[in-house]
């Protein structure tokens, strides 16, 4: 059996050739963007799986609960026999599977035998030839009506609705009701969504989305099954029409003169993109890093062994304590994820400024400035804001945590971020390095040029990696280590590893007294007992949490600032048993409520 992909991402063609030209009209990139497919049939086969039982019933049960004004839900037929395809459980074995668009689209972790591989399928409603005619010449009319028009932010979806629920009142007033509920999904989809790989984009699962090129699958990268091959896959000038598309929602230009452009979407995703040619001989091609609106949490981590709960509770302290640390690791090795979750700690009240190129990081604190850097406006490369510009603004706005995104190859950044600690500001960055020796080196020497003097005011090092158990890839901590001062060589920097990651027995192992926890119990006046118990007490809370499943953002974030501000009513909480979600959900933060002052953002926004 082939592989049916989704209807709006198998492939119809559409005629010219997009990489002769260097500039694409809007209007000519929508209209190739969503050519329709003339080899997908009209015919669909009734299963009897419980995955069909399932959707089918999901589906019956949205439409009853959620009417749409004009629009009558479709026929017990029409959701039976006319909506969804699974023709693809005659090959694959089904692992699991999960609405992303309820209830037009799902996902399905499949198991191929042959191939001995696991695959991810994308599920939207099928179009039969007459769909497909009517949705070309909606697909016209509403280019053409709304090219021109103004929309406000909060109000394009809407207004999009209600222009192609007109339109098709008018063009097609004796469409059946499941029709026109798959016509508005697939235009609301395309016009306005991410179009063929929307449902990937929705899913928060997905950690990355790869499109290598024309009639090649895309690939995505999963939090638990890593690489996977999808059954979406666009034709030649299709992916030259959606490249274009997806660089013009970014702001940017992609020209035959301007072939590579890197870029940030509007929901903060980073995008690399490629226009087929001279430079890819297999066709334009993107690379999408999606941003994670809800960010990983200390628990979360601890929960998938990145992390113990005994360094966990030592960063903790750390932070508490205005302690200066960075991570490093490899590409994929969860260090912003790492460096966002133990901003959990940082106290609540604390000023905040962040700085990165492409957003990342988002903090449960409202006392935070958020910071991007923005490329040249203009031609001749003016406007432009550089990290090291924003990083000199940053000193100015007297933050007490200062977090920089990466430092990757140019001096003055680096140079003013170890300053930024000389000065009393607590700092966390990134790096790329698999080591801490590796990570002297790199700051030591060229590019970044670091003096030592410099380096002894870091305080903690933390060393993250990629591997594998049991044939699967996995984030793990591979070493935790303190930065110290040679009192016989000022200029020497000395090292104390704390931490340890044991591989046979995947355990993360303390392996010497730590210098840093003494340092702070010797400033807070506390005895080795004091330190003790500080120490244990906020492993028991992280260890409370994990065991009761207590791991989202809200509860997570709710718990240590409410420690923060009365350690011992919590402790009393969790020794009775009555801490849980629902006490913790009361006052938590909500990250989509949380509103930074942005720098830079204008190239974030998107306008219809």
């Amino acid at each position: 059996m082939s592989e049916r992909d989704s209807l709006a991402e198998t492939g119809g063609a559409a005629s010219g050739d997009s990489t002769a030209v260097t500039e694409l009209p809007a209007e000519d990139v929508l209209s190739d963007e969503l050519a329709l497919p003339e080899d997908v049939g009209s015919e669909i086969v009734l299963y009897d799986h419980p995955t069909v039982a399932e959707v089918l019933e999901d589906v019956r049960a949205y439409f009853a609960a959620h009417a749409e004004e004009g629009v009558e839900p479709p026929a017990e037929e029409f959701i039976v026999s006319r909506f969804f395809d699974f023709s693809y459980l005659d090959r694959y074995e089904e692992l699991e599977w999960k609405w992303v668009h309820k209830p037009f689209a799902y996902i399905a972790i499949l198991h191929d035998e042959e191939e001995n591989e696991h695959r991810y399928h994308v599920v939207e409603p099928v179009l039969d030839d007459f769909e497909r005619y009517v949705r070309r010449d909606l697909i016209e009319l509403l280019r053409n009506n709304l090219m021109y028009r103004d929309f406000e932010e909060n109000d394009r979806e809407a207004a999009f609705r209600r222009e192609a629920r007109t339109l098709i009142d008018e063009q097609a007033a004796t469409i059946e009701p499941g029709t026109i509920h798959k016509l508005l999904y697939y235009l609301i989809r395309d016009f306005i969504d991410f179009g063929p790989i929307d449902p990937i984009m929705r899913d928060d699962d997905i950690e990355d989305v790869s499109c290598d090129g024309h009639d090649i699958p895309v690939f995505v990268y999963h939090r638990r099954y890593r690489d996977l091959r999808t059954n979406v896959r666009l034709d030649a000038d299709r992916l030259d029409a959606f490249t274009f598309r997806l660089a013009q929602r970014a702001g940017k230009q992609l020209t035959i003169s301007n072939p590579l452009i890197d870029a940030t979407l509007p929901n903060g995703s980073r995008v690399q993109l490629t226009l087929g040619g001279d430079v890819s001989t297999r066709g334009s091609n993107f690379t999408i890093r999606k941003f994670s609106d809800i960010p990983f949490t200390p628990v979360e981590l601890i929960d998938w062994g990145t992390f113990s709960i005994q360094q966990m509770a030592y960063f903790w302290l750390a932070i508490e304590n205005n302690k200066s640390l960075i991570f490093a690791g490899g590409t994929g090795s969860g260090k912003t994820s790492s460096l966002n979750a133990v901003s959990f700690f940082v106290p609540p009240s604390s000023k905040v400024v962040t700085i990165e190129d492409t957003r990342e990081i988002d903090l449960p604190h409202e006392n935070w400035i958020q910071s991007i850097t923005r490329g040249a406006v203009t031609a001749e490369g003016q406007g432009e804001v550089t990290m090291y510009q924003l990083l000199q603004a940053a000193l100015r706005q007297r933050p007490e945590y200062l977090l920089v995104g990466e430092i990757r190859t140019e001096e003055r950044v680096a140079l003013t971020f170890f300053q930024a600690m000389s000065t009393g500001h607590t700092s966390y960055t990134t790096l790329h390095a698999d080591s801490i020796e590796t990570v002297l080196s790199r700051l030591g020497n060229p590019p970044l040029n670091v003096p030592a003097q410099m380096v002894q005011e870091l305080d903690v090092v933390s060393v993250q990696e990629q591997t594998f158990i049991n044939n699967k890839r996995v984030r793990r901590t591979d070493s935790v280590t303190e930065i110290l001062t040679d009192p016989d060589d000022p200029n020497a920097v000395q090292t104390r590893e704390v931490f340890r990651r044991d591989p046979a027995s995947d355990t993360h192992e303390m392996v010497a007294d730590s210098h840093l926890l003494q340092d702070i119990a010797a400033h807070r006046g506390w005895s080795d007992r004091d330190l003790t118990r500080e120490f244990d007490r906020r492993q028991r809370v992280l260890e409370y949490l994990l065991d009761n499943d207590i791991t989202g953002y809200g509860p997570v974030s709710s718990a240590i600032r409410r420690y923060s501000r009365d350690p011992d009513a919590l402790l009393e909480a969790i020794e009775a048993g009555t801490l849980d979600r629902a006490a913790l959900a009361n006052g938590a933060p909500d990250p989509s409520t949380i509103d930074p002052s942005d720098l830079g953002i204008e190239n974030l926004v998107e306008r219809l």
